[in-house]
């Protein structure tokens, strides 16, 4: 697969990756939660690397406890083991990562232009394509695993969704003209871009896919509501801090700031 990378010279290219992980993966038919299943496995030992997927989710969720709308068959309903020597200041790094593997894949294989929407979602046609969640388990004082959940609205059609979901969530289907995606294919290509970038990742830090996420982002550049633990601003994107934070100018009095959580709105 090849990718059009804006990344500094001097690194790995995608053409020159080989991967290391095991290629271990749990194939589901219908599971309430495939986040559930990874922690499961990695409980029990399993390798960086192991993914579990499904048909179907019954109780799949997003952030904040939302539930994540999961058909039969339409999907990718993914959940992704990963054992990174990281601080827990670090992890909200690996969301970032995982948003520019998906939207990576996603255009490469369906030519649909998605964009990232800090910190966790892509969007195409301005509404929510695919959603990220990553969730830490930590022992004896160190962060233990992580596990990086991924659900993206593959073949989808307006009927699919429900009505409080019609004008928010699409899908590549849909964007893409009504041409069917196949999802084995697309499912290869995220796995395959999450450990290139991963590796690079562990090996550079986090500039390079600083670079990337910025170059894929619909967030930059416009004026957001944020709502944050420190109350509902109004601001403009201008970027990432260098720990993935999202930098804010202040409508009002132009100070920059920058915050590590919250949810936005594109204004």
């Amino acid at each position: 697969m090849k990718s059009d990378y804006p990344l500094p010279p001097g690194l790995m290219k995608r053409e020159n990756f080989v991967s290391a992980w095991p290629g271990r993966i749990q194939r589901l038919d219908t599971v309430s939660s495939t986040q559930e299943e990874a922690k499961r496995l990695a409980e029990n030992g399993a390798p960086e690397g192991t993914a579990v997927m499904a048909e179907e989710q019954t109780g799949g969720r997003g952030r904040m406890g939302r539930k994540w709308h999961s058909p039969r068959g339409k999907g990718i309903w993914m959940s992704l083991v990963l054992r990174p020597e990281l601080p827990l200041s670090l992890t909200p790094q690996l969301t970032l990562l995982a948003g520019v593997a998906v939207c990576t894949a996603i255009r490469t294989v369906t030519g649909v232009p998605a964009g990232i929407k800090w910190p966790n979602d892509l969007l195409a046609g301005g509404r929510k394509i695919c959603g990220i969640l990553l969730e830490s388990s930590f022992r004896e004082g160190g962060l233990h695993y992580c596990i990086a959940g991924i659900g993206i609205a593959v073949n989808l059609t307006e009927e699919d969704y429900p009505d409080e979901l019609k004008t928010v969530g699409t899908s590549l289907l849909i964007e893409g003209g009504g041409i069917p995606v196949d999802r084995m294919r697309l499912a290869a290509a995220v796995l395959t871009e999450l450990e290139y970038l991963y590796t690079l990742y562990i090996a550079h830090g986090f500039q390079p896919i600083k670079v990337l996420w910025e170059s894929m982002s619909v967030t930059l550049g416009r004026q957001v509501s944020v709502n944050s633990s420190r109350g509902r601003t109004e601001a403009v994107a201008v970027g990432l801090d260098e720990g993935g934070g999202l930098m804010l100018r202040s409508s009002s009095t132009g100070e920059i700031t920058s915050v590590l959580s919250g949810e936005i709105e594109l204004i």
